[in-house]
């Protein structure tokens, strides 16, 4: 069991914001940067700050990988450079916080508060930002690679076409796709005018799709996630709905990958 020690943020009048949890190892140097709000390059790794009330708390460049900060406040708090990766932040508010350069890479962001934040070359690669509310957020130069943003609220979000664009793989005109279909491998051609889409990661959608070729079986069949779906070669196979949300992976559409080997090694 890893030992931990206890230790008290408080705020500049001398109330008490919380008490932590922080593995022993970090304790000494724990101990020497907490002053006032400002834990300044602070060693806080697997911290328990569920609750917490940081708001306006400086967190510059703080080491806070895997700390748990369910339901945290920590609204227009300094968290530039902070490493907050693999961190447990569902429910928190970071409304308007600064998180430029964060490293949130592997985050639990679910439901999370960013309306308003600063995320300016943020590096949110493999986050869980599902259902996060990112109205007016800023993401200019964030790297969302990997990340889940279904049911992400993005109204008024810079840079968040760019950062679509930068995590896009599928190009315009007629494409070659796979998928597998009940254990059978099937061929697609995707037309040029079929609407199509990828999230941050390697699955894609799209809006219809022909047939070109089964392999295994002369039929491929999809049951899972929506009305049963038969692919015959020479037929034109067509999506129940289509959802235009591109950051919407698992949705609505025909799913497929652009190489073959990923089709093959897919378990659904």
């Amino acid at each position: 069991m890893t030992e931990t020690f206890k230790f008290t943020i408080k705020s500049i009048n001398d109330e008490t914001l919380y008490i932590a949890k922080v593995d022993a190892k970090y304790k000494e140097a724990s101990r020497s940067v907490i002053l006032g709000r400002a834990v300044r390059a602070a060693y806080l790794r697997g911290a328990d700050l569920t609750g917490a009330n940081l708001t306006g708390a400086d967190l510059t460049g703080a080491g806070l990988w895997g700390a748990g900060l369910r339901d945290a406040n920590l609204t227009v708090a300094y968290l530039l450079g902070v490493n907050l990766r693999g961190a447990y932040l569902q429910g928190a508010d970071l409304r308007s916080a600064d998180l430029r350069d964060a490293n949130l890479t592997g985050a639990y962001l679910r439901g999370v508060n960013l309306t308003g934040a600063d995320l300016r070359d943020a590096d949110l690669r493999g986050a869980y930002l599902r259902g996060a509310g990112l109205w007016d957020a800023n993401l200019t130069g964030a790297s969302l690679r990997g990340a889940d943003l279904r049911g992400a609220y993005l109204r008024g979000a810079r840079g968040a076409s760019l950062a679509q664009a930068r995590t896009s793989i599928l190009p315009d005109g007629d494409l070659i796709g796979w998928k597998k279909a009940g254990g059978v491998l099937v061929k697609l051609r995707i037309p040029a005018d079929a609407k199509r889409s990828n999230a941050t990661g390697r699955k894609c959608r799209a809006e219809y799709a022909e047939v070109l070729e089964t392999i295994g079986e002369a039929v491929g069949i999809t049951t899972k996630y929506g009305p049963t779906t038969e692919y015959k070669v020479g037929e034109t196979v067509r999506a129940n709905k289509w959802d235009e949300n591109s950051w919407n992976e698992c949705s609505h559409g025909i799913h497929f990958f652009i190489t073959r080997k990923e089709a093959e090694a897919f378990r659904s």
